[in-house]
């Protein structure tokens, strides 16, 4: 069950070049820092970036929209500038309310 009071975005991300080691990085950095504000990624789909697809899609959360604005206006996440610009060519964010899974909510009915 996914907590539907949280401020939740979606993110996809292009990356520059192919540098998925140093996109890892970044992400292993940037997630420490989203967690001190209460933040956390909740799920990651890696796309591939092949074609007009982004490289990752991810969904992530924090305990309120002021939670999500002291992240984005951490200073270690400004240090991590630099390595974000060399790695990510795009990223889209889309707010959102986190929902159960279709089906999920229903139990198994061997008379159906």
């Amino acid at each position: 069950m996914h907590d539907e009071s949280r401020a939740t975005f979606v993110v996809s991300i292009w990356l520059k070049g192919n540098d998925v080691a140093g996109f890892e990085a970044f992400e292993r950095q940037a997630a420490t820092i989203m967690a001190a504000h209460g933040g956390r990624v909740d799920n990651v789909v890696r796309c591939g970036g092949e074609g007009a697809a982004p490289f990752e899609v991810h969904v992530v959360s924090f305990p309120d929209a002021a939670a999500a604005g002291a992240y984005r206006a951490d200073p270690r996440l400004a240090k991590l500038l630099p390595l974000r610009e060399r790695v990510i060519a795009r990223t889209e964010v889309w707010a959102g309310q986190q929902r159960s899974a279709y089906g999920a909510e229903v139990a198994f009915d061997e008379d159906r």
